[in-house]
């Protein structure tokens, strides 16, 4: 069973602080989204275009507001020269989290949005 899949939501209290941050149709995905954040990591498969998927390995600091700054770290395929990094606010991280579960819900692959990637690799 993956890490998403076995994910049981936040408690209220937690998820209410972060609530104003994203539009309506994101909050019922938030507790899971918060719940995956605590974990503090994620692996997953990079999808690529026209090639072989890579696996990753994503590890962060964890923190309880959503306007302290996390710093995410993401290896590809085990190999260190393939590491990557970036910081930004909590609730941020956790907005591209909600997407990697929606993903997975309709994907069946543990991914990062597009847009993450972007952020990570200095591209936007």
């Amino acid at each position: 069973m993956s890490t998403i899949e076995s994910l049981k939501p936040a408690g209220r209290a937690d998820v209410v602080i972060y609530m104003p941050y994203y539009a309506k149709n994101k909050h019922n995905w938030l507790p899971y989204a918060i719940s995956l954040y605590r974990k503090g990591s994620l692996e997953g498969t990079r999808k690529i275009q026209g090639g072989e998927p890579i696996p990753f390995a994503a590890s962060w600091y964890v923190s309880k507001l959503p306007s302290e700054l996390t710093r995410c770290r993401l290896q590809f395929d085990g190999q260190a020269e393939l590491s990557y990094e970036t910081t930004l606010s909590n609730s941020e991280f956790i907005d591209y989290l909600i997407g990697v579960i929606i993903d997975f819900k309709s994907t069946h692959l543990t991914d990062f949005p597009r847009e993450f990637y972007k952020k990570l690799l200095r591209f936007d």
